[in-house]
């Protein structure tokens, strides 16, 4: 439910995009996300940096983007965010801070080194996102990176998490072995 509460402003974005064109999906996506931010804190009571972090982005370059009236600031909203989490996880990494670990830490136990792996590798995968994005946008038609935002980002990101959720699996206790008796022995 989280996910698809996270990528709505995106869903819609691209269904307003289809029907009426860049710039109302622009409106549209900057007013769903202001409706998700107050959402989030009247359900919530509190908003997550990240997702503060999207509404201010998306509020700039959106912002640019209807009152320039060029699609070129929109389409560097997702490398600005890709590059800005990259960047925050190798800045906290550079001062001991793992942001990653802080974020996820009570929900998995895991080896520092494997903590430290999953930093690198989340600030890389950023890293390429962002490149890719901007790529897309500077050598296709618009059309094409819009569809790229909605499917090839969040099945890039889809298949990233599978990924890593496979390396990680190792590193994973297994509750129902251990809670399950262990055999009798026979006479």
């Amino acid at each position: 439910m989280k996910l698809l509460i996270d990528f709505l402003p995106i869903i819609l974005f691209f269904i307003a995009y289809k029907v009426w064109g860049i710039y109302t999906g622009t409106a549209v996506a900057i007013v769903a996300m202001v409706l998700l931010i107050a959402y989030l804190r009247v359900r919530n009571g509190r908003v997550e940096n990240m997702q503060w972090l999207s509404l201010l982005v998306l509020m700039v370059l959106g912002g640019a983007t209807l009152y320039a009236q060029s699609e070129t600031f929109i389409k560097w909203k997702p490398t600005v965010l890709y590059w800005a989490m990259g960047g925050a996880l190798l800045v906290g990494q550079l001062f001991r801070k793992d942001l990653l670990r802080k974020a996820m830490g009570a929900q998995l136990q895991l080896p520092d080194a494997v903590w430290l792996k999953l930093n690198w590798a989340w600030a890389a995968f950023f890293a390429v996102m962002g490149a890719l994005n901007i790529w897309i946008a500077y050598n296709f038609d618009t059309d094409t990176w819009v569809n790229f935002k909605l499917f090839g980002g969040m099945g890039l990101m889809l298949l990233f998490v599978i990924a890593q959720a496979l390396y990680l699996s190792r590193y994973l206790k297994d509750d129902t072995v251990e809670a399950a008796p262990a055999p009798k022995e026979l006479p």
